[in-house]
């Protein structure tokens, strides 16, 4: 949430606000109902197609390579059926770059690919006609997907593309490509496990792709100048970025080895979720959108300026019928085309219900194991009313869509708004409540004092998948460089115990699991949170660590196979929970405990009992009557048992969780 306060943007943003026109007169824009826009090509044509209402003439360009030279056809399209254009050229144009350019109000507006553009050239200023058949891997067509059985057994893991390979010690070859995820056998110089092996050893179910489409900050011609990005700046939304691939000049390069890259990441047995923008673009008036219907794509304030939910300068009217069209089929197209299996819409908040909703039938349609989630919340006001928008406490109104917990999030480990907050795992006994919202995925539970909750008086989720459990992302600083801001004269010992303690309560607490990449080897940005546009050496996974902090890196690998092999952890039904879930009132602020009984979910436990101390010194607590066996310490998970305890008295070091069973 915190990187749109300084995200920062073409000289367009100064002009951002000058007024446009009144939304109404969008209304009566004609609507194309067909499937056909962009692009279609078959060796004897190549049908074009785009939807510009508001036109008097538009002209498509043809051109050799993907930037310089001369157009070597001018064509003038013909004007079709409600509010289209296009043009026929009979002959093989494979390979082939392209450009429109409309005449709107008497002025020829910019040369740009159209918004459905699938290929691009270099920095994406051109459209290329693509054979996408051609751009297959081999056995791309036997590529399946891992098997899933409810959301709740998802473990996500987000990453961007450049930071996990990029670091000299990563051992990979195409550092920062698609490719370098796609690599296997690599390894540290200590001999550790990197990249895509690494992800697979952790035992994790899903990779989040952070922005991964065609973004505008980073110039592809220039790879020596190693700019960086986290791509939350849209520029053509239907094609990957130039960037993380091997020749950003073909834009079939970019494609074929994005597909590699989801092929390996399936054999690898690992779903692959993409990070969407759909929100707002990187450039308001000079954008793709503007070029062919200026204005309608988004919605603007009374007195026409563009509004700004999004800081970015302008934010997308998703509600708009041909806007609404547009965000449908580029998720189905990314779907069907790229394998996906999920989508993560940033600032979801921004965007109205039905077209979510709408979002999410077209994808369940195609395969009802994508997940789709997003932040339920918007960067700024809005005109379009809150009721109406896809925010976290709307979510009861979303069909089979997750919101982001930040509940849970800043309970763990304090409030985003203040670094030196403490959270729960530093002591912070106030936070509990938030935390016990969080353990039961913000469903309805009578032992939760919702007064007490830090942002939601009440429970927003309806069944426990439409909660993401987390408590650190891309967004702000790392968990480890904010335990230390927060806790600044705590030595490393008991940062590590607190880090650990935050994901032990992510990873035993009901919903949806997500870790941030490197947050298994204390991943430091050192100190800088919003890096999104800073270098390597402040983004980059740094492969030396794994090997420093081996011990936490298997704690984290035991608590996710902990997680996967007892379904208690991830009941699929809020019923479920309420029949099985019930905390233990220890009489202690600082000590969250609580009980899944009769064998929850179909666990071979019948009972398990997990305790969270949140206070830095040890506490002795009674436990209910039986024989119980320690799984997890504050050292590791051993599901054979590390120790079997009587009832009675159990000591928990401080700041440490403790997980029993007993059958």
């Amino acid at each position: 949430m915190k990187r749109y306060l300084f995200i920062l943007l073409s000289t367009t943003m100064l002009t951002a606000f000058k007024p446009v026109q009144k939304t109404e007169s969008f209304d009566k824009y004609l609507v194309y109902s067909g499937n056909d826009l962009g692009v279609i090509y078959s060796p004897l044509k190549t049908f074009f197609k785009v939807w510009a209402p508001m036109a008097s003439e538009v002209k498509l360009r043809l051109y050799d390579a993907g930037n310089g030279g001369q157009a070597i056809n001018t064509i003038s399209m013909v004007k079709s059926i409600e509010g289209t254009w296009q043009a026929i050229i009979n002959k093989d144009l494979k390979n082939k770059y392209y450009t429109f350019q409309t005449l709107q109000n008497g002025k020829w507006l910019l040369e740009c690919p159209d918004i459905y553009a699938k290929a691009v050239g270099v920095n994406g200023a051109r459209g290329m006609v693509a054979d996408m058949a051609s751009t297959n891997p081999a056995d791309w067509q036997n590529d399946k997907k891992p098997a899933l059985k409810n959301f709740t057994d998802i473990v996500l893991y987000e990453l961007h593309i450049r930071d996990i390979s990029i670091s000299p010690n990563s051992g990979i070859k195409n550092k920062g490509k698609f490719l370098g995820l796609a690599e296997t056998g690599t390894k540290s110089p200590a001999g550790e496990a990197t990249g895509l092996d690494h992800i697979k050893q952790l035992g994790v179910t899903h990779v989040h792709l952070l922005p991964a489409f065609d973004f505008n900050s980073v110039d592809e011609t220039k790879p020596e100048a190693n700019k960086y990005n986290w791509g939350y700046d849209p520029l053509n939304y239907n094609v990957p970025e130039g960037s993380y691939s091997t020749n950003p000049y073909d834009g079939n390069v970019r494609i074929k080895e994005f597909k590699t890259m989801v092929q390996a990441l399936h054999k690898k047995g690992l779903r692959v979720i993409l990070d969407v923008v759909y929100n707002h673009t990187s450039d308001t008036q000079n954008s793709n959108f503007n070029q062919f219907a200026p204005g309608y794509f988004y919605r603007q304030n009374a007195d026409g300026s563009y509004s700004n939910a999004t800081a970015c300068g302008n934010e997308v009217a998703s509600e708009r019928a041909m806007v609404r069209k547009f965000m449908i089929e580029s998720v189905v197209y990314w779907a069907k085309e790229y394998h996906l299996d999920g989508f993560r819409f940033d600032l979801m908040g921004v965007h109205d219900i039905e077209t979510m909703n709408q979002i999410s039938t077209a994808l369940h349609k195609i395969d009802p194991t994508i997940f789709i989630y997003g932040e339920g919340w918007t960067a700024g006001n809005s005109p379009l009313p809150e009721d109406q928008r896809a925010v976290k406490k709307n979510t009861a109104k979303l069909s089979e869509i997750a919101v982001f917990s930040d509940d849970i999030r800043d309970g763990i480990k304090g409030g985003w708004s203040d670094l030196k907050e403490k959270g729960f795992v530093s002591g912070a006994v106030d936070k509990a409540e938030s935390v016990k919202f969080g353990i039961v995925a913000s469903i309805p539970n009578p032992q939760v004092d919702y007064t007490k909750v830090n942002y939601s008086k009440a429970p927003w989720a309806v069944e426990p998948f439409q909660t993401i459990t987390y408590v650190s992302c891309h967004d702000d600083n790392t968990l480890f460089d904010r335990l230390k801001i927060s806790n600044p004269t705590a030595p490393e010992a008991d940062l590590v115990k607190m880090d650990k303690l935050a994901n032990a309560i992510v990873l035993t607490s009901q919903g949806v699991s997500f870790l941030h990449a490197g947050v298994e080897m204390l991943r430091t940005k050192q100190g800088i949170a919003n890096s999104y546009n800073s270098p390597d050496s402040i983004n980059q996974i740094d492969w030396s660590r794994k090997t420093k902090y081996k011990a936490i890196f298997d704690y984290y690998k035991g608590l996710i196979a902990l997680r996967k092999d007892h379904p208690a952890f991830r009941m699929p039904s809020t019923k479920m929970i309420q029949s099985n879930l019930r905390f233990i009132d220890i009489g202690d602020a600082g000590i969250i405990a609580y009980q899944l009984s009769n064998n929850a979910n179909g666990d071979s436990w019948k009972n398990i009992i997990v305790v969270l101390n949140g206070n830095p010194s040890a506490k002795t607590i009674k436990i209910p009557a039986g024989k119980w066996k320690l799984v997890a310490d504050e050292n590791k998970i051993e599901v054979k048992g590390i120790k079997d305890i009587s009832a009675g008295d159990i000591t928990v070091p401080g700041t440490a969780a403790y997980i029993l069973y007993s059958n």
